[in-house]
């Protein structure tokens, strides 16, 4: 039976979850009684290739080929029986078939090893002397790499795990390189895809292939299967959507695209999709279609004639992984970092928390477009209902929300939902490092099954940040991931460098904030980008606000990378290696007693920053006094509370002892009588399974029916103090 559609990802994205895409037009799709498949050819095809089958084929194609390899290829090559042997079930324990395989793979030379194992992490300090599930995950990802760098080598230049052919997607102003690339033969990798995509093809029988290509790494690729279907299967119709249309080929002109394809839509894909159908079935001319690109009498045009809204969040309905090998995705350690391994390590459910980003500021950042600049979340109880529905579908209860940036009101009333059910998740998100993450907001995070957050310090320069639009401080980032390390909550930093107008003291000082946040231990995780000019971002759309140059016309292809003079004069890619190194070893707890600025193999400049500024920064944090709005919740367990009289200089006081059980210890809090009993008839109000939650004001106007004594001096006095370190929270 003919299907309306095929969904395809095409390779490659991530090895250990599929990217969301597909699984939210499906579930879309699903709303509206439309019959849909979806496929990760990035994983099907990795599976192929790193199998017994595969590496056979693969060792054959090299030894045909009488290659002169290098010293590590030809090791590879040479041990290629323990390899193809191993390959099997390595995968299988990558995909958690074979834990106790892990006693086999730590065992000294299992695996045969090659050059990867050669900047072996010291596995004793990274997992100790139990982790053998993480150490054995890291021994096995090292195993893949070494076989990855002879297929780059030996078979194909362009492979990488999570992309292929990045560079003919990147800065592709003109279409002439990947047009004639596609003109040339297919590749190794090409066949192995190609073989999967018309397995599928044939199997589904779609009227429409619709391809989503959220980055550069998965362009070639969508073309590449695009011109098979189009010689193969010449009927069915064929469109491309997702981040990279979205972000580059908003100035599509070149018609020779459309030799591949047949539409290419921009933006939230549900109505232009939906609408696409419609016309393919006859119900909708072309000229109605929405946010579609289409070829007429040679020429590009850009359709955007229907009527048909964009739908809301609360009715795309919940993402749908159906059709994906959810239990064959495989999970990598790359390097012995806790928080580093997220992106890595372990099946997540993807979901967005907002549409659109709640700040929509920042001056690097695409935020003239739609996927940025329109701002809706969605409700708590809504978002929660979607968890506990994939749940039950896919059988995992991680979810990572892949919001821009996850606002923190929507992230306090997803946590309470979250503690109201007694659901029991694992999430982390990304956010901004705003003033509104307080100590114990970032606890309910953490009790609501929040175990990590990454976010943007960029440029750890206060004039910078300003510039940049970010609405925060160094400081205030310090005070920020402060609190999440507290309440146990990892943090990963998106470090930036290169930022027009940046100095090169400016970036060295920069590297010692970051050292300062890793040695005091609130920053766990980071990564250096170098700044990239976008066309639809702030910077881009007025380059002389921040003194560079735009080098880059506007051309027929992709046009959002531009190339650009900055007017300093500075050549910032020359510091890209030391920004790496220093950042590589402060992730491993090595290097802070190293000056920054002996990481660079050339003379720069001394930091002018004080060698204690974070340190500082935390220990000065102003108390401040809790809104009356704020929320109050109690996440500990109900006390027991005994009562008994004490004498001082001859008055008596009846006196309560209120005794907490905590999961790991009991603390007993003395009150008197009244605040004792106001305690016990307050708690269970406020308890995380109520329905309703009270404001800081409605509590405190509760102790005043039971309390003669003032509640502020109690309130955040030393009797109270112990309360919150057991869970009462306001937020």
């Amino acid at each position: 039976m003919q299907k309306e559609l095929l969904i395809i990802t095409p390779p490659f994205t991530q090895l250990n979850t599929p990217y969301p895409a597909s699984a939210y037009l499906k579930g879309f799709l699903n709303t509206k009684g439309i019959s849909c498949v979806q496929a990760d050819l990035g994983i099907e095809v990795i599976l192929a290739l790193f199998s017994k089958q595969g590496l056979s084929d693969l060792f054959e194609t090299i030894d045909q080929q009488q290659l002169e390899l290098s010293e590590n290829a030809m090791r590879i090559v040479q041990l290629k029986a323990a390899y193809i042997r191993l390959i099997d079930p390595v995968i299988a324990f990558l995909q958690g078939k074979n834990p106790t395989f892990s006693h086999t793979i730590c065992q000294v030379d299992y695996l045969p090893q090659a050059s990867r194992f050669e900047q072996l992490d010291d596995l004793d300090w990274a997992f100790g002397s139990m982790g053998l599930q993480d150490k054995a995950k890291h021994l096995a990802t090292l195993f893949l790499e070494d076989l990855s760098d002879l297929i780059i080598e030996a078979i194909d230049p362009h492979f990488g795990f999570s992309r292929y052919a990045d560079k003919l997607g990147m800065s592709a102003n003109s279409f002439d390189e990947l047009h004639a690339t596609l003109q040339g033969s297919t590749t190794y990798i090409d066949e192995l895809s190609l073989a999967i995509l018309h397995e599928r093809i044939t199997a589904v029988n779609p009227k429409l292939v619709a391809f989503s290509v959220p980055f550069p790494g998965n362009l070639y690729s969508a073309f590449r299967a695009s011109k098979y279907i189009k010689e193969t299967f010449p009927s069915i119709k064929i469109a491309m959507g997702g981040g990279f249309p979205n972000t580059e080929l908003r100035q599509l002109s070149d018609a020779r695209v459309f030799d591949y394809l047949d539409f290419i839509t921009l933006d939230d894909g549900e109505a232009p999709i939906e609408n696409l159908l419609e016309h393919l079935n006859g119900k909708r001319s072309i000229d109605a279609l929405k946010r579609t690109f289409v070829c007429r009498n040679g020429k590009v045009e850009y359709v955007n004639g229907s009527t048909t809204p964009d739908y809301k969040q609360l009715e795309v309905g919940t993402p749908d992984y159906s059709d994906l090998l959810l239990d064959q995705y495989i999970s990598v350690i790359e390097i012995a970092n806790p928080m580093h391994r997220m992106w890595s390590d372990g099946r997540w459910n993807k979901l967005t928390m907002a549409h659109g980003c709640y700040w929509g500021k920042c001056t690097f950042c695409d935020i003239s477009l739609d996927y940025i600049k329109i701002y809706e979340p969605v409700a708590a109880k809504v978002l929660v209902d979607r968890m506990e529905e994939l749940i039950q579908q896919t059988g995992h209860n991680g979810f990572h929300f892949v919001d821009e940036a996850a606002p923190p009101a929507l992230m306090r009333e997803v946590a309470i939902e979250i503690l109201r059910r007694n659901l029991i998740v694992t999430w982390w998100t990304n956010i901004r490092f705003e003033k509104k993450f307080t100590r114990d907001l970032c606890l309910l995070l953490k009790a609501s099954g929040c175990i990590a957050v990454s976010g943007g310090l960029e440029v750890a320069s206060d004039r910078l940040l300003q510039l940049i639009d970010k609405g925060v401080t160094v400081e205030q980032v310090a005070q920020v991931t402060h609190h999440f390390t507290e309440a146990g909550i990892l943090v990963h930093a998106y470090l930036m460098y290169a930022y027009p107008t940046q100095t090169v003291q400016e970036t060295i000082d920069s590297l010692e904030m970051v050292r300062q946040l890793f040695e005091i231990g609130v920053v766990q995780s980071g990564f250096w980008h170098q700044f990239a000019l976008t066309a639809h971002s702030p910077v881009g759309l007025n380059p002389d606000a921040f003194e560079i140059i735009r080098d880059t016309e506007i051309g027929t292809f992709a046009n959002n990378d531009v190339q650009y003079t900055d007017k300093t004069g500075i050549d910032h890619g020359k510091f890209s290696f030391g920004l790496k190194k220093s950042l590589y070893n402060f992730m491993h707890g090595i290097g802070f007693e190293i000056p920054v600025h002996e990481w660079f193999e050339f003379k720069v400049p001394r930091t002018k920053i004080p060698s204690n500024f974070i340190e500082s920064a935390i220990e000065n944090e102003e108390f401040a006094f809790h809104a009356s709005n704020a929320k109050v919740i109690w996440i500990g367990s109900q006390p027991q509370i005994s009562y008994f009289t004490k004498t001082k200089k001859g008055r008596t006081f009846e006196q309560a002892a209120l005794l907490f059980h905590g999961n790991s210890e009991s603390v007993e809090i003395l009150l008197s009588e009244e605040q004792g009993n106001w305690l016990m008839e307050i708690l269970p109000k406020l308890d995380r399974n109520q329905a309703k939650t009270l404001s800081f004001k409605e509590v405190e106007a509760h102790y005043y029916t039971m309390n003669s004594e003032d509640f502020e001096p109690f309130w955040y006095g030393k009797a109270m103090a112990p309360l919150k370190e057991l869970g009462l929270l306001i937020v």
